[in-house]
């Protein structure tokens, strides 16, 4: 493992710039084997191997550092295997920057179908053919996928969780974190290791001290945004993320509101993804710097002003609210595709305005400009 850990360093490192003068917030460059990524950042999910309505190009044309796509589902299709064959996922999906694999632990959590034991997560698809997941195999189909980040894997704890069973399943977690470890023998990937403990504070407590001492490239907070409310996810992040060694990556997993993220950014998060930019855009929900908007309200049928004023992504230089309007109302696909290209450039605009703040040691007036004037 020392000597994997040690060759690892060669491809993949974290330099923190820059500490904000008036909170906790950060900035800093994470170095991969597909290009280099500013933090604080956001990651757009990719779950099956795409951004859902984006090519690849317009990803690479807005500057999207890095994106997410997900273990679980692409071993069931097309499989990892196959994948490895293509030359790995960057080549399968035409996309040349830094990727992030979940382990498929969120499934575990998400997915009704599945008994969790000391093997591993067995999953019952919708076919009638089941699939175990095991740290072993989740390790594995990351390494043939070759993403540049793999994600260690555990069980994701749902809310509410009693005592009881948060001590259960964070012991066996961290079973299967050793398993993770063992496993990984691909030093140009790099392991993040995943801290969960619930709501109660001496259970993550306990976790970021047994996590972190694999020294692992970088570690993620989990069991957040499991239902628990903001009030309880605020409470998760500032008690944990400053029990997190500072020259690593910090990663929130599954945090995507723009409220949510600044109070993430302010607590020392570096890295979070989230579908609902995504999501949201498919049904016609825009950000903008007022708050959402729904494309497809009749206010929009006569108004030829950009989807976002002075925003410079590729549809608001094009087109109007009245014709996207119009696609939405015709059922066309080029409207979940321009609403989805504006989303991902705002949460990216966002995060690149977030880090010259904390560079200018202001990020807390920015924040307060910004939700002062958004409307969730």
């Amino acid at each position: 493992m020392s000597d994997i850990r040690s060759e690892n360093k060669k491809h993949f490192s974290f330099e923190l710039v820059h500490t904000d003068a008036n909170s906790k917030a950060r900035a800093g460059i994470i170095k991969t084997p597909h290009g280099e990524i500013e933090t604080p950042m956001f990651m757009p999910v990719g779950t099956h191997g795409t951004i859902k309505a984006l090519q690849p190009k317009v990803l690479k044309d807005h500057n999207i550092p890095i994106i997410l796509s997900n273990t679980y589902h692409l071993e069931i299709a097309p499989g990892s295997s196959l994948i490895k064959k293509a030359g790995g996922l960057h080549k399968f999906m035409g996309w040349s920057g830094p990727i992030l694999t979940d382990s498929g632990g969120f499934q575990v959590f998400s997915l009704q179908n599945k008994s969790i034991k000391e093997e591993g997560a067995e999953f019952k698809l919708p076919n009638g053919n089941k699939i175990l997941l095991s740290p072993e195999s989740s390790i594995g189909i990351q390494q043939n996928l070759g993403s540049d980040i793999m994600m260690a894997f555990d069980e994701c704890i749902p809310y509410p969780a009693t005592e009881k069973y948060t001590v259960n399943s964070i012991a066996r977690t961290h079973r299967w974190l050793q398993r993770c470890v063992d496993a990984w023998d691909n030093p140009k990937q790099s392991l993040f290791g995943i801290i969960q403990g619930s709501t109660y504070n001496k259970y993550r407590k306990e976790c970021v001290e047994q996590v972190c001492s694999h020294d692992l490239p970088g570690y993620a907070i989990g069991g957040v945004s499991v239902g628990e409310g903001p009030e309880w996810m605020e409470k998760i992040v500032k008690y944990t993320a400053p029990l997190m060694p500072k020259d690593k990556p910090r990663y929130v997993m599954g945090v995507g509101n723009p409220e949510d993220l600044f109070m993430i950014w302010e607590h020392g998060i570096d890295i979070s993804d989230c579908i609902i930019p995504t999501k949201f855009a498919r049904g016609g929900t825009v950000f903008t710097n007022r708050g959402k908007i729904r494309i497809g309200h009749k206010n929009y049928r006569r108004d030829f002003y950009p989807l976002e004023p002075n925003c410079d992504c590729y549809t608001c230089k094009n087109f109007t609210r009245s014709y996207v309007k119009h696609l939405f109302d015709s059922n066309e696909i080029l409207g979940a595709i321009l609403v989805t290209t504006h989303n991902i450039a705002f949460y990216v605009g966002l995060a690149k305005r977030a880090r010259k703040a904390i560079l200018d040691n202001r990020f807390l007036e920015f924040k307060k400009e910004f939700l002062t004037s958004y409307k969730s």
